[in-house]
C-alpha cells in the first residue's frame, strides 16, 4: 500500500468545521444587528407618535388661544376704537441702508 501524503499542511475536515465556525457566528452577529435594527425603528416610530401627539395638545391650545382672542369683545373689555392712526416713520432696521 502507498502511504499517500496530502500536500496540505492542514486537514480538509478541520478547514471546513473552522469555515462552519465563522459562518455561524458571522450569522448570529447579522441575527443581532438586524435585531437590533428592528428594535431602533419601533423605538423611533413610537417617538414619533409621541411627538404627533405633543404637537396635536399644543396646536390644540393654540387654536383654543386663537378663537378666544378672535371672539373677544374689546369694547366690552374696555377697549376704545382708536379716533385717530398715526404713522411714526422710523430709522431702516434691515441690513440694506
Amino acid at each position: 500500500m502507498h502511504n499517500f501524503r496530502s500536500p496540505l499542511p492542514f486537514s480538509l475536515v478541520s478547514f471546513c468545521s473552522g469555515a462552519v465556525g465563522v459562518l455561524l457566528v458571522t450569522y448570529i452577529g447579522l441575527i443581532a444587528v438586524v435585531m437590533s435594527y428592528a428594535t431602533l425603528t419601533v423605538e423611533f416610530s413610537q417617538s414619533v407618535k409621541n411627538n404627533e401627539a405633543t404637537v396635536a395638545v399644543l396646536e390644540a391650545k393654540y387654536l383654543a388661544s386663537v378663537a378666544r382672542i378672535t371672539s373677544t369683545d374689546y369694547s366690552v373689555e374696555g377697549y376704545a376704537i382708536p379716533v385717530v392712526q398715526t404713522f411714526v416713520p422710523t430709522r431702516s432696521v434691515t441690513a440694506l441702508r
